[in-house]
């Protein structure tokens, strides 16, 4: 529903003029005096075992003023050598992280506004599950890593990085590959 009320209030902002509010959100964090790795992961909803690989960490010791990584590095997760496990066709529309109340942070944590090239799909998990790498018609090469509660069943919602593009790709049915 959140997805929706934002895909109708970026055609609002576009056509009254009105521009939307942003602010950074961060992909690090710096560590304080009596921090563990368990009590960051718990704030960020991650694992310790996330926090450990994505900062090549060999040990749970932590020390002061070190700078953890908190959201899984932006990579070109998807190759094209990929082979299809399952293809269907969903009702596609796009959303944007422009907005005032957006943070940015998909659910697997990727930092969109960060990395607005990043090309994610929000699904529903029981039919995409998170993490899953994909092709989708029209789009191109992308990763399962967000979720919204407007994404039930076959629906999904592309990311684009302008509230324009987001309003030119509209809704429409597309094929979606799940690939291996």
């Amino acid at each position: 529903m959140k997805k929706l009320l934002i895909t109708f209030g970026t055609a609002a902002a576009l056509l009254f003029g009105s521009s939307s509010g942003v602010f950074a959100a961060s992909n690090t964090y710096t560590v304080k005096s009596g921090d563990t790795l368990s009590r960051i992961a718990k704030t960020y909803h991650i694992t310790v075992t996330q926090l450990k690989q994505w900062n090549n960490l060999k040990s749970d010791n932590i020390h002061p003023k070190q700078s953890l990584s908190i959201s899984k590095p932006a990579t070109a997760a998807v190759s094209k050598n990929s082979s299809v496990v399952k293809e269907i066709t969903v009702s596609a529309s796009a959303y944007t992280m422009n907005c005032t109340r957006c943070s940015g942070i998909t659910a697997t944590g990727i930092n969109l506004k960060k990395n607005p090239n990043q090309k994610v799909i929000s699904v529903d998990p029981k039919v995409i599950p998170l993490g899953s790498k994909v092709y989708v018609e029209g789009y191109g090469y992308a990763i399962a890593a967000d979720t919204g509660g407007a994404m039930k069943g076959n629906k999904i919602d592309v990311f684009v990085p302008t509230q324009k593009e987001a309003l030119n790709w509209g809704r429409k049915t597309v094929k979606v590959q799940i690939l291996k």
